[in-house]
């Protein structure tokens, strides 16, 4: 029989050590002719990246091993760590940063060790690579280089990092430089004859969301070396984003484009003038912060499937570019949210997410019409909690006093054991996701539903800025950093509070990195909300235009203004400017090694807000960078965040929790 409890203080088995024992990061999946690989980010083993290889035999094996971690540092925020070729493997190692490659095992159970394929850099990390391909017969590996001057004694950098496309042979050796020049560089590719190389390449002070271009040149790659000439821009500009070009079997160059607002399908044509493939009201594109993303695969009977954004939701669907007109089928896979499509066999492989279900390794025929049929072929580990216990989530949008329209994913609490005492209404707790140009999809997430299950409701907020909504939503936040944002977040809350549906004297917010610059601003320009929590969050953004990396160096001239000649903007909005605004609670979370935000702009905030006299916590976490990866780092900030809220709104927690020092309470 469900006990009576008061929302906030219900027991769960959605524990911290649920959160985290176990659990893993599945992404980046590649497939083979008869085998499927994908990338496992492991909180248990240290937060190691480990490559896992599906054999045709069945057996899920290992492939990096043990004192290795695939996870590269170019843009500080990784992705395209390795790749393949036939059966070899070749990754960018953590601790040193270099090119590895790791030979097929001549006996299944054999484990050979890595062998480098990049010299030691000239300092520790020096050198960085991502996003690579290789040439047909495997002589050449291609792949964006990230090399950084040698920083003074005490660590300071001593000027900008330089990103070329290099290329490296396939055993060892020095690298060739093919393009160099431009600030950045991403998706080198070889078309299928080997005669021509595709990339992207985009200048400061435009982010890759903002505007791209998409250049050729004719490429001669053999044993007496690797070149390029003819190099030519085909598509792209300040304006337009382009992203994930690909060849295709039959020659023509593939890629994303939101030159009609949403992210879409392009293919060169005879005439080399690029055509919308099949049109439609959703993005297929993802804001680049991390390489190698993939949500369009060939299939191998000529059509193509896309993974695209729609109302907050991922879908699934095939186009047959034989077919005139081009049709758009779409395909039912089980799936809220889609990442890294690959073809395989007859049809592809992917990693999917949903609800009730933790993202998966899966793979599905796709047919021409009706359902798909799924196999799920890895999981990232066995919950053993029933369905019952996982909140639904709803979509809901909300006008705001300006009339603006944001959009939010909620989930109401949920707890099959509890009936809630008669005028209970749960505290709510705001997300605002990082990004800014991140998004919130409805899948599960054990963080939600570790709070969900407790009695607590979440809101977590696609405010304008955010991608699935198309280019002209994204674009909604430039130059409104700080305001906008902060705005969605209040309208939703005050939406939820008139609707009846939560506390409206017992309302949080939290966020990391840009959700935390978010959630400092809500508590220092608006009086909505009754405490906080910032992960790793921006308070000063001026120190963070002078004190950041390269790739995010000049990020803030489109979301707040040009630095310095806009300053007084910065000032304005910097939320350590503006402490007398505070008047709730505040917890500050923080990785010791960030570079991205580092740990200086949390300690300002906080001794601010201690100054004044609010409550106050801060808890920093040694070996952690720009988000925390380690499972004790991931299970304290969550511990110490449900016992911040526990005092400060007067909940009594069901569990025992490690307090957490809280300064003037």
């Amino acid at each position: 029989m469900a006990s009576l409890r008061a929302h906030g203080s219900w027991p769960s088995p959605i524990t911290t050590d649920l959160v985290v024992s176990g659990s893993v990061g599945l992404s980046d999946v590649r497939a083979g002719d008869d085998d499927v690989w994908w990338a496992e980010s492991r909180p248990d083993d240290g937060g190691r990246v480990v490559i896992v290889r599906h054999r045709p035999d069945g057996a899920v094996v290992d492939v990096v091993p043990a004192g290795y971690s695939a996870r590269t540092r170019v843009h500080e925020y990784g992705g395209g760590a390795w790749w393949l070729h036939d059966d070899t493997l070749f990754f960018a190692n953590w601790s040193d940063q270099r090119l590895y490659r790791i030979d097929p095992a001549p006996e299944p159970d054999l484990e050979l060790a890595p062998v480098a394929l990049t010299a030691e850099p000239a300092h520790p990390q020096g050198d960085r690579y991502a996003d690579g391909s290789l040439t047909a017969d495997g002589r050449w590996v291609l792949c964006v280089r990230e090399r950084h001057p040698a920083p003074d004694p005490d660590g300071t950098p001593t000027g900008e990092a330089v990103n070329e496309v290099v290329a490296i042979p396939g055993f060892g050796g020095a690298a060739t430089v093919l393009v160099s020049g431009p600030d950045f560089v991403a998706a080198p590719c070889v078309s299928p004859d080997g005669c021509t190389i595709a990339w992207l390449q985009w200048n400061h002070p435009d982010m890759p969301w903002d505007g791209t271009e998409l250049w050729t040149a004719d490429l001669v790659a053999d044993a007496a070396g690797c070149s390029i000439s003819g190099s030519r821009r085909v598509a792209g500009s300040r304006t337009e984003s382009i992203t994930q070009p690909s060849w295709h079997a039959d020659g023509s160059l593939w890629f994303v484009s939101d030159r009609s607002d949403w992210w879409n399908l392009y293919r060169f044509g005879a005439d080399s003038v690029p055509m919308a493939v099949a049109p439609l009201a959703g993005e297929i594109g993802t804001p680049a912060w991390v390489f190698a993303q993939r949500r369009y695969a060939f299939l191998a009977d000529g059509r193509v499937a896309v993974a695209y954004a729609a109302a907050g939701v991922d879908h699934l669907a095939v186009i047959d570019p034989a077919v005139s007109p081009v049709e758009i089928v779409q395909v039912e896979a089980g799936f809220t949210a889609l990442a890294s499509l690959q073809p395989y066999g007859h049809g592809l492989v992917f990693v999917g997410g949903a609800p009730d279900a933790e993202p998966v390794i899966a793979m599905a025929d796709v047919p021409r019409r009706g359902d798909a049929t799924v196999a799920v072929i890895r999981r990232p580990r066995a919950l053993g909690i029933d369905r019952s216990w996982f909140a639904a989530p709803e979509s809901i949008t909300v006008a705001g006093p300006d009339g603006a329209v944001t959009h939010a994913v909620f989930y109401p609490p949920t707890n099959p054991d509890v009936t809630p005492t008669t005028g209970s209404v749960p505290p709510l707790i705001v997300m605002s996701h990082g990004g800014p140009t991140s998004a919130a999809r409805p899948q599960l997430s054990m963080v939600v539903q570790y709070w969900t299950s407790r009695g607590f409701a979440v809101a977590d907020v696609n405010y304008r800025g955010s991608t699935g909504y198309g280019r002209a939503y994204r674009q909604a936040l430039a130059g409104q950093w700080g305001i906008v944002d902060v705005d969605d977040c209040v309208a939703v809350a005050q939406h939820l509070v008139v609707a009846g549906r939560v506390d409206g004297d017992r309302l949080a917010i939290r966020g990391g990195s840009a959700g935390g610059y978010t959630t400092l601003c809500a508590l220092a320009f608006r009086d909505q909300f009754q405490a906080g929590a910032s992960l790793y969050g921006v308070a000063d953004l001026e120190a963070l235009a002078r004190d950041t990396h390269k790739f995010e160096s000049r990020y803030l001239d489109s979301l707040v203004g040009p630095y310095p000649e806009t300053r007084d903007r910065y000032v304005e909005r910097s939320p350590i400017h503006h402490v007398d605004g505070f008047d709730c609670p505040l917890i500050v979370l923080q990785g010791a090694d960030d570079e991205v935000v580092p740990p200086a702009q949390s300690q300002m905030i906080v001794d601010a807000v201690r100054a004044k006299g609010l409550p106050v916590a801060y808890v920093e976490f040694a070996g952690e960078q720009h988000g925390f990866r380690l499972a004790a780092s991931i299970k304290r900030a969550l511990e110490a965040e449900h016992y911040f809220f526990g005092r400060v709104f007067g909940l009594e927690p069901d569990e025992s929790i490690e307090p957490v020092p809280i300064d003037n309470l």
